[in-house]
């Protein structure tokens, strides 16, 4: 099925169901429906048809869930762009995708006045109104487009169309494109639900980005479902976060490892104080296992879900939460309708306990990067069966006797210090293991006599931690070349536009230390 065809089902089967809850709009499924089917017609009205892309320039709010099954009703691709992107970058995203039409917020304008400035492809932009009630210069009132009549669109496209297009990190810098069908997206999203026990009576709490993948899955898996999304902009203030969990008993609540960091470290919080809790599931990177049990402290009975992906396929793997236990550090087994292998540079299975590149092969895998085939050639390689095509994730993984996976580290995040190769994700797991250190995260920094020397930077839980603390905690539990040699403190970690921990911007501030 096409996404926006479960937004329709839902409708006509649910409509007085609360789809979407945020800060200050409620709307009801039929309302979700008729306000996309609106917007889709002003966007066809205005030039956009099938295959056309569209990005959708918001923070979380209404206005941009809306906009995604909008875009998909007219035919069109929609591509997520993280608020806080820059005009430089935006104007680079034009160029790339060649969008038809911007959906954004008076806020951002400037922005986007400013990366226009940059381009001349003409386009068509639809803004949210200013808090003066006033629509930005050079855009279409938002608010206009919603009054359009809901006439369908008829654009005649397949489940096999491009879906979105959403942005990744790339290794020159310059981000990539990857490309999602309907039918990719479909599938993600099924087996997804499916390991998490997901259902329409499910009420689901999103911080997360809708540009960050794992964000936007929220949204398209709960109206998969039929079920409620309660949208937040960020997790900046927790407790009026866990007070919104209360009001709306939500019952999942996805996580990246800062924000169960943060968690961790308010002590005023008691076991259980989110009742209604189902589930809690875990994105972005590995917990460490010291954090996991501290989770499961604060959160009795609830289903702890420790995962690993990427945005070319989505999810990879999950650990059942029965086997938190036996299987400690471990980011679990292939998701439903997918395998997932872990092979030498031949392409040959390597046995348990040795590491190798893991490689995802299933129906949620991409199409590949917008007009970039080397990058695609580089990623998606020929696999069985013969005409199938298989994804090289780049990261390094190993498996126990029971084919569990663990996650050893990326390829080029591999630290050779004195002759050894070292895996930062193993010395920030000790450090996260120190009671006065709230996160960590670990690089090389090039070093004359050791090649690269293990550098540690720390947000401290406890301010009286020293470095000299640290060295004798890390010598107790690592071997001696996998000590840091650099420690400095910090704030917090430097992080990119989608929270995640950067090694690269990490090793920036530690070189500023030295």
């Amino acid at each position: 099925m096409r996404v926006e065809e479960f937004l329709i089902a839902n409708g006509a089967a649910r409509p007085t169901k609360t789809a979407l809850v945020t800060e200050r709009v409620r709307l009801r499924y039929d309302e979700l429906d008729d306000l996309a089917s609106r917007l889709a017609a002003a966007l066809a009205a205005n030039g956009v048809g099938r295959g056309d892309r569209v990005l959708v320039f918001m923070d979380n709010c209404w206005e941009a869930a809306v906009s995604i099954f909008a875009v998909l009703k007219a035919g069109a691709v929609f591509s997520p762009i993280n608020a806080s992107t820059k005009a430089d970058k935006l104007a680079y995203l034009i160029g790339d995708c060649e969008p038809a039409a911007i959906l954004t917020q008076a806020k951002l304008m400037p922005v986007v006045s400013r990366a226009r400035s940059l381009s001349s492809r003409p386009l068509f932009i639809a803004s949210t109104p200013a808090p003066s009630g006033l629509v930005p210069q050079d855009a279409a009132s938002f608010e206009d487009c919603l009054a359009t009549a809901p006439v369908p669109v008829g654009h005649g496209g397949a489940d096999t169309d491009l879906a979105m297009l959403i942005y990744t990190s790339g290794s020159t810098g310059r981000p990539k494109g990857v490309m999602m069908t309907h039918r990719n997206v479909d599938a993600a999203a099924e087996s997804i639900t499916s390991y998490l026990r997901n259902s329409a009576d499910d009420v689901i709490l999103n911080v997360l980005p809708l540009a960050f993948d794992y964000g936007l899955y929220q949204l398209l898996m709960a109206v998969r479902l039929g079920a409620t999304l309660v949208l937040e902009k960020s997790f900046a203030f927790p407790q009026a976060i866990f007070e919104r969990i209360r009001a709306e008993q939500v019952t999942g609540f996805p996580l990246v490892p800062t924000m169960a960091a943060l968690i961790l470290q308010m002590r005023d919080l008691a076991p259980g104080f989110l009742p209604s809790l189902r589930y809690v599931s875990n994105t972005a990177a590995a917990l460490p296992p010291v954090h996991i049990a501290r989770l499961r402290e604060l959160f009795p009975g609830v289903r702890l879900y420790s995962m690993y992906g990427l945005t070319e396929c989505k999810r990879c793997t999950y650990l059942p939460p029965e086997e938190l236990d036996r299987r400690p550090g471990s980011v679990g087994i292939a998701i439903p309708a997918t395998e997932a292998l872990v092979l030498d540079d031949a392409g040959n299975r390597v046995p348990p306990g040795v590491a190798g590149e893991l490689v995802i092969r299933g129906p949620h895998v991409m199409q590949g990067y917008w007009r970039n085939e080397a990058a695609t050639r580089q990623m998606l390689r020929p696999g069985p069966p013969p005409w199938g095509r298989q994804l090289h994730t780049g990261d390094l993984f190993r498996t126990d006797e029971e084919g569990f996976l663990y996650f050893v580290g990326r390829k080029d995040d591999i630290i050779k210090t004195r002759g050894e190769k070292v895996a930062p994700k193993e010395v920030e797991a000790v450090l996260h293991a120190h009671p006065g250190i709230a996160e960590a995260v670990v690089t090389g920094m090039p070093d004359p006599i050791l090649g690269h020397a293990i550098a540690a930077l720390v947000v401290r839980s406890d301010e009286a931690l020293s470095e000299r603390d640290i060295v004798r905690h890390c010598a107790m539990h690592l071997e001696d070349f996998m000590v840091p040699k650099l420690i400095a403190f910090h704030n917090e970690l430097p992080k990119t536009e989608t929270g995640k921990v950067s090694r690269r911007l990490a090793a920036e501030v530690l070189g500023a230390a030295r």
